[in-house]
């Protein structure tokens, strides 16, 4: 009786450890930063496999800081060429997937108030089934004018001035029609079995999209299924990631990992949940990963890239900047 006791302490005392991430504080190899904002790095291993990664928080009501972002067209750049290209920001870090065909975002970005990219809405069906297409709503970041972030599943047309968003997940859709319009997607969200959330304007002057989300209210909610994004078995791939969330006082956390090599495996997107959950988000998003993940803060790496250790050229970045 004694022996299962003290076994079953030790067991609990050791994934109670294991699960404690320690992180560093790295504010004095980024100066000059500003008050409120912090940069951190932990290199604890996670289910025994060796781990590296950094997170940047900021606080939204300081209005010394900008958040924004920013995009091309039909071209890309390292984040160096997007810190060269907007003065020198306090940080730049890749956000949206993206065509490596037409260099253009598959996600929305909105700047100042302006939609600049589009959500791919239209996915034709693989294989000889060539009159099927998938219709995704993908999570998006927003930050309002009033500085109060979101994080919301949205839908983009090219006519309307605003993304329209849902609080609550959307199953994908599945029709014959290859082009929807707003007044499709209303009713199948408002009336049809996808949904019974409420479908609104997504007024925000800042927002970035990804996918999955990772949390909602608080708590993990990987909705990777209904996104279509590393849906199924896909969500337990470990990979380099990049994150973006909010806390309920309102600081933002930024999060990269390496991953793909010795030094570091990766995340998978429930360990990435649990980690940004940890650090007190409410809400959380994941953003492009792979060798797209890359933070800089004051023009210096934070993470190495995967792959060749090179920065991938990207469409589109979040900025946060010093007025």
């Amino acid at each position: 009786m004694k022996k299962t006791i003290f076994f079953l302490l030790s067991y609990f005392l050791f994934h109670f450890a294991e699960a404690q991430t320690k992180w560093i504080n790295l504010d004095a190899s980024f100066q000059p930063l500003p008050f409120s904002f912090h940069v951190f790095k932990s290199i604890d291993s996670l289910d025994e496999r060796p781990n590296v990664m950094y997170y940047a928080i900021a606080d939204l009501k300081n209005k010394n800081l900008n958040f924004t972002a920013d995009t091309t067209y039909k071209r890309r750049l390292t984040p160096e060429g997007f810190y060269k290209k907007n003065n020198n920001p306090l940080l730049v870090v890749n956000c949206s997937f993206f065509s490596f065909a037409t260099n253009q975002n598959l996600n929305i970005v909105v700047k100042n108030g302006k939609l600049l990219s589009y959500n791919e809405e239209t996915i034709p069906a693989k294989g000889k089934d060539t009159l099927t297409y998938f219709h995704s709503f993908f999570g998006a970041l927003g930050i309002s004018k009033k500085r109060n972030a979101d994080v919301a599943w949205v839908y983009t047309d090219s006519s309307k001035r605003y993304p329209y968003a849902t609080e609550q997940p959307v199953d994908f859709l599945r029709d014959s029609i290859k082009d929807i319009d707003l007044k499709y997607v209303k009713n199948k969200i408002n009336y049809g079995r996808s949904s019974s959330s409420k479908f609104y304007k997504w007024k925000m002057q800042t927002a970035v999209g990804g996918g999955p989300v990772l949390l909602q209210n608080g708590e993990i909610k990987i909705t990777n299924n209904e996104e279509r994004k590393f849906a199924g078995k896909a969500i337990d791939n470990h990979e380099p990631r990049t994150a973006i969330g909010y806390t309920k006082d309102n600081k933002l956390v930024i999060l990269v990992c390496e991953g793909r090599s010795k030094t570091a495996a990766g995340l998978t997107l429930t360990q990435l949940a649990q980690i940004l959950k940890d650090l007190g988000c409410a809400e959380a998003l994941n953003l492009d990963g792979g060798g797209s993940s890359c933070m800089l803060i004051n023009g210096k790496e934070t993470n190495t890239p995967s792959g060749d250790g090179q920065q991938r050229p990207v469409p589109s970045v979040f900025l946060i900047e010093r007025k």
